[in-house]
């Protein structure tokens, strides 16, 4: 179970360390490959020029379709950073980065801190776009058909990616403010376990565990 101390670990905010110390942080693996490279041409790397090329690429094209972003410096921050985390989930690079641009726009959107949105997907589907629970519920975040009538949008899919985060993030939301922000009660409403620990203590401590940060 999730103890006191990893709650409260989880739940403070205070003052945001520099962000320069950690953007230099997230990328000082590459500085010295691209360093042997310069001093010894012969000198294998996992990190060629060209791949660090590929990579600010994939960042600025993902930082300018956003909206959700003070700046894009933090933009860049944050997608180096969740990229990273979640490399064992998601392979390809370009993919991970397209996705965590639509995860920090509809988390935004809906007034969600993104990684709290991340580790409900992290628990609902482990970042399958096409998970299907046996009791119907759909996509990343594991969103129920019915809610499609219940809109009047019978025809949407909830397998696209972008749908499914909006009605996840939307549906997160109002729960947690039903529960005036009680995370246990709200992440359990969303669930449909309400009365029961179990799920909402499984999201927070993959938030603390894997998508916590606090830069």
């Amino acid at each position: 179970m999730l103890n006191g101390a990893a709650v409260k670990r989880l739940l403070k905010t205070g003052v945001r360390p520099a962000r320069a110390l950690v953007f230099l942080c997230l990328l000082g693996g590459l500085a010295p490959a691209l360093a042997n490279q310069q001093a010894s041409p012969s000198v294998s790397s996992s990190v060629s020029p060209a791949a660090d090329s590929q990579l600010r690429n994939a960042l600025r094209e993902a930082v300018n379709s956003s909206e959700s972003f003070a700046d894009e410096y933090d933009a860049q921050v944050w997608l180096l950073d969740m990229s990273s985390r979640l490399t064992r989930y998601i392979k390809n690079e370009q993919e991970r980065l397209r996705f965590l641009t639509l995860v920090h726009r509809e988390a935004s959107r809906a007034g969600l801190q993104p990684e709290l949105v991340l580790a409900v997907i992290q628990i609902e589907s482990a970042f399958d776009r096409f998970a299907i629970s046996r009791v119907g519920a759909q996509g990343y975040m594991q969103v129920m058909p019915f809610w499609k009538n219940e809109i009047g949008r019978p025809d949407d899919n909830l397998m696209n990616a972008e749908t499914n985060l909006r009605y996840g993030c939307t549906i997160l939301k109002h729960y947690l403010d039903r529960e005036k922000g009680d995370f246990i009660r709200g992440l359990a409403r969303y669930n449909g376990s309400l009365g029961r620990t179990k799920y909402p203590e499984k999201v927070l401590l993959a938030w603390e565990r894997h998508w916590f940060v606090q830069y």
